[in-house]
């Protein structure tokens, strides 16, 4: 058996949460990225909890075997809430996470009541987009670094904010006066490929019954682009319940515009 994914609970003070959020993070990112709006959500929503999870190979959750896939992952956040005892209320992922939550509350019993699909790519082919590119990046970059600034200046370097770089150091640590990187490379190349085959339009088209699904854009990505866009507004049109949420900002949500992502689910979430 898989180890179990290493989490986080956020709650209003020593409330008992009636739901619970299970938060999936993107590629190269840990549940702690989304610690400060899970406080700001519950302290809004007290009723609500949150869980914050790292993905396989991301954060504290390490020593996964392969095979690294999207499924692998969803069956690893279904262990999880058999683990806890806690079943999803609601199920939110972004980009790679984004996946992830689709495939588990397809598979879930019972269904969560609400699932959110955080700018990520929903269409199937190679590997593309600011995802991919930063793996090309760090291929170009050395083994390891000074400082954390180091990344974040080669970040902010090719045109990126350097939020994005700085968010991507954390996944830096100390070895003697250099930094290098925890992340396994290789095992998160495998799992961002698979990321890119997986098709998930039958549940973003046809969500599970009593499941609202919630996809947002960024409006600064093109993970979501126009013809993506129109068929999510047609399933939209079709089911009643899949909704588009387009929030300024780029793919980075979490980094570019938390309060707009904040203020959707505050006015979605009862």
């Amino acid at each position: 058996m898989s180890p179990i994914l290493n989490h986080t609970r956020v709650t209003a003070g020593q409330t008992e949460p009636e739901r619970w959020l299970y938060l999936l993070h993107g590629i190269y990112g840990s549940g702690r990225n989304w610690g400060s709006l899970a406080r700001r959500l519950v302290d809004e929503r007290p009723g609500w909890g949150v869980i914050l999870v790292d993905l396989r190979l991301h954060g504290g959750s390490q020593g996964f075997a392969p095979p690294h896939t999207v499924e692998a992952c969803a069956e690893d956040v279904a262990q999880l809430q058999e683990s806890l005892g806690i079943a999803a209320t609601a199920i939110l992922g972004h980009s790679f996470g984004g996946k992830v939550a689709l495939l588990t509350a397809a598979a879930a019993t019972p269904s969560p009541e609400s699932l959110w699909v955080i700018d990520s790519t929903l269409t199937t082919g190679g590997p593309e987009g600011t995802a991919w590119e930063v793996i090309e990046i760090v291929r170009s970059l050395p083994d390891s670094f000074a400082s954390r600034d180091e990344v974040a200046d080669a970040f902010e370097a090719r045109g990126y904010a350097r939020g994005v770089g700085q968010w991507l150091a954390m996944n830096l640590e100390r070895e003697g006066e250099r930094f290098t990187w925890r992340l396994d490379w290789e095992g998160v190349e495998q799992m961002l490929r698979d990321y890119f085959a997986t098709d998930v339009w039958q549940i973003v088209e046809d969500p599970p019954e009593g499941v609202e699904l919630h996809v947002m854009k960024a409006s600064r990505s093109q993970a979501v682009d126009d013809e993506v866009e129109a068929r999510i507004r047609a399933a939209a049109d079709r089911t009643g319940r899949v909704d588009l949420h387009v929030v300024e900002g780029g793919h980075w949500l979490n980094v570019d515009n938390p309060e707009g992502v904040l203020a959707v689910l505050l006015e979605e979430l009862p």
